[in-house]
């Protein structure tokens, strides 16, 4: 195929008609594999065979006693490839939402960071276990059963705090028992970590007494910034009484770590944070260890199944790429800006936070807890690995193949946390390569079990089977099975996840080869005749695809620092096949007085002088204004009686935008700019460059056509004539 093999999924995706059975499933006894539409039934000798193993298992007394060829149960439906089961209660709690708080942070700031989180109080199921930690110089740990006054305990932010010290102070509350043991901690800790029915009133009057960080900063130097304390603290707690139970550590910062574990800068102002540039030549001082420090908080966290959150809200760095691994390993969510304050600034806090805590249409939050995920495949493939938010659970097996993408090495993953839309890419290897019969299907299973909302323990299991072919003899039926969106995203993944670790011009070269094999392969030309080449609907926008791969935030970090690529890549790894499409090639709508909003190409040649232009990029949504149009809304021709048309063109796009954002998560940054403003940047560098300084040396070029874009990169059609006459050729 060329292409890497693999399928996206969505574990806790809301599919309507999902039916759950209220009974466990139905094992096989040699792989574990559960029973499914693809299974073989003897309704004879009422046994089953599985169709990854082959082995024949005997059905339940219950089914084969009442199961017919005309009356099957609803995991042998064929309509029902994925199905839920209801497994037994585990006597699991609700779920815990610890808020861990920076309050080295200007006054502002804090004041609208304490509004919001106020206001989310109110979304948390009242079952729900709270807790808070501040931090500044030192971290701050409250007692929300103590009512008299504010009461908290201190760590000093420049010391290793592990477990062990946090279990000593909860231990400190009961003392020791006859036996010269610690006494129960689980008492104390229900101190720091309360329903949120028995403690909201204390906690709401907590926040809003929250002050600054009263720690004095000297002129040229950063604030004191314990984050790796207080995250050490958070994860102990809840290791030491919340295990296996669903929890999320909210972290809210707004700046980099500057002492203790987890530092990634001094606080001397006059050092600079790391580039990529520092990180790949090994030159930044700090990085090496808080990248360590912060994957063994993230690995513990897996450990115990919970998840951690981060909003970063900073006009500079705060260490997102050292602190990546506690959201890409656990399932959590990164939201970063410039700022927690309200306002147009503060719209992608406010809102990514109360869409945190948005429920269902079951009453339910969008979220799952403790999710263990295993793939069981046919002998025809092997699992390369996982990229997603996801931890190897180290299952070992004949379905693991020795080549590892992403998180390989197993067919078992840790999933801490899983939104509605988390979507997982697996990738397979072909290890079959003998001729195949002609309508041979191979098969794969992926089984998810995880802690519901409710409490509930679930287990969904989705089945899939698809036909094997040949290249060489059925290469026609391949091509009418490529699904060129899925492609797009499995090979997005693939080079964004090796460029965490390659150099960037190995894997262009690697893409530009697979693109290349991949033309040749399902083309239809005459040799050597790049005019006769063509593809197939199935193929027709890969091309395209990659060329704005090439030109991507993902693979391109020029202009961006480290902690922007990690945002960027993160979602990527993370978001549906809808989403990461729109990433890779951003969408452009425009509207004009000409006619109905219309999709446009990506590119300059789309902008005018008499047309707004709505580009969503997902991570921004840029709002752009011709001039002429700009100016007619300056003189407030939309505000006077005749001009009702002006008025509607103005305001459609903005009721486009509020649609846009509506079920995203995170908020994307809204930008609204005109024609030849600075922050027409945002849109122009997304555009196809057909029309440049070097196309219209002949004076071709008018203003009123499109904006010239000043670049040495080819233009899509120029790439695409390139790419035919490599593929003509057979050129690799």
């Amino acid at each position: 195929m060329a292409v890497p093999l693999g399928c996206l999924y969505t574990p806790n995706k809301n599919i309507n008609g999902l039916i759950t059975l209220p009974y466990e499933p139905i094992y096989c006894k040699s792989c574990r594999a559960i029973l499914n539409p693809f299974c073989r039934i003897d309704f004879v000798s009422k046994t089953w065979t599985c169709p990854f193993c082959f082995t024949r298992n005997h059905l339940p007394q219950q089914y084969a006693q009442a199961m017919s060829e005309t009356s099957l149960p609803g995991e042998l439906m064929p309509s029902y490839t994925t199905i839920e089961y209801k497994m037994p209660q585990r006597g699991l709690s609700p779920p815990v939402f610890f808020l861990v708080v920076d309050t080295a942070m200007i006054e502002d700031e804090l004041e609208a960071l304490k509004q919001a989180l106020i206001v989310s109080l109110d979304m948390i199921p009242e079952a729900a276990y709270v807790g808070l930690i501040t931090f500044g110089t030192v971290v701050q740990l409250y007692d929300l059963a103590y009512t008299n006054c504010v009461k908290s305990y201190v760590f000093k932010g420049d010391k290793e705090i592990n477990a062990g010290k946090v279990q000593q102070l909860l231990a400190a509350f009961r003392g020791r028992n006859q036996s010269g043991g610690h006494a129960d901690i689980s008492e104390p800790i229900r101190r720091f970590l309360m329903p949120r029915s028995e403690c909201e009133f204390q906690l709401s009057a907590i926040l809003e007494d929250l002050q600054q960080d009263p720690w004095p900063v000297q002129t040229g130097y950063r604030p004191l910034r314990c984050t790796g304390a207080a995250l050490s603290v958070a994860t102990s707690l809840l290791e030491l009484g919340f295990q296996g139970t669903g929890g999320h550590v909210m972290l809210f910062a707004s700046g980099p770590c500057t002492v203790g574990d987890g530092m990634v800068v001094s606080t001397a102002l006059e050092e600079r944070l790391r580039s990529h540039h520092d990180i790949r030549k090994e030159t930044a001082p700090w990085y090496a260890k808080a990248d360590q420090f912060y994957k063994g908080i993230a690995n513990r966290l897996v450990k115990n199944g919970h998840v951690c959150d981060l909003f970063a809200c900073s006009l500079d760095q705060l260490g997102l790429m050292e602190m990546r691994h506690l959201v890409e390993t656990t399932g959590g969510c990164l939201v970063n800006h410039e700022a927690f304050k309200g306002g147009v600034q503060g719209d992608v806090f406010v809102q990514s936070l109360m869409k945190m805590f948005e429920e269902n249409d079951q009453g339910h939050l969008n979220m799952a807890f403790g999710a263990r995920i295993e793939m069981f495949t046919s002998r025809e493939i092997k699992v390369c690995g996982c990229i997603g938010p996801v931890a190897s659970l180290n299952v070992a097996g004949t379905a693991v193949s020795d080549i590892q993408i992403g998180v390989g090495g197993t067919r078992a993953w840790a999933a801490s946390g899983l939104s509605d839309h988390t979507t997982l890419a697996f990738f397979f290897e072909v290890v079959n390569q003998e001729p195949l019969a002609d309508g041979r299907q191979f098969f794969a299973q992926i089984v998810t079990q995880y802690q519901h909302p409710n409490g509930e323990h679930r287990m969904r299991v989705s089945s899939v089977a698809r036909n094997v072919g040949d290249t060489q003899r059925q290469i026609e039926n391949l091509a009418r099975g490529f699904d060129q969106e899925a492609a797009a995203v499995l090979t997005a993944r693939y080079v964004a996840h090796r460029a965490r670790s390659e150099e960037t011009f190995d894997i262009m070269r690697w893409l530009d080869r697979m693109l290349i094999r991949l033309c040749s392969r399902f083309g239809q030309y005459t040799k050597d005749d790049a005019s006769s080449f063509s593809l197939s609907n199935n193929f027709s926008i890969f091309p395209q695809f990659m060329f704005h791969l090439r030109r991507s935030q993902f693979l391109q970090v020029f202009n961006s620092s480290p902690d922007e690529t990690t945002i960027f890549r993160h979602e990527l790894s993370g978001q549906t096949v809808a989403n990461c499409l729109v990433m890779i090639q951003p969408t452009l709508i425009c509207y004009s007085l000409s006619g109905p909003p219309q999709p446009v190409l990506l590119d300059n040649t789309s902008i005018g002088a008499d047309r707004i232009l709505l580009l969503d990029a997902f991570f921004w949504i840029t709002l752009w204004t011709g001039e002429t149009i700009a100016a007619w809304r300056n003189q407030g021709y939309h505000e006077m009686a005749g001009y009702e048309n002006v008025k509607q063109l103005l305001e459609d796009p903005k009721e486009d935008l509020k649609e846009m954002i509506r079920d995203r998560f995170p908020v994307p940054r809204v930008i609204e700019t005109d024609q030849h403003k600075s922050q027409a940047r945002f849109l122009l560098a997304k555009l196809n460059p057909s029309v440049t300084q070097a196309t219209c040396k002949d004076g071709s070029y008018t203003q009123a056509a499109s904006e010239l874009i000043f670049t040495d990169d080819v233009s899509l059609q120029v790439f695409l004539e390139h790419l035919a006459k490599l593929a003509v050729n057979g050129d690799q």
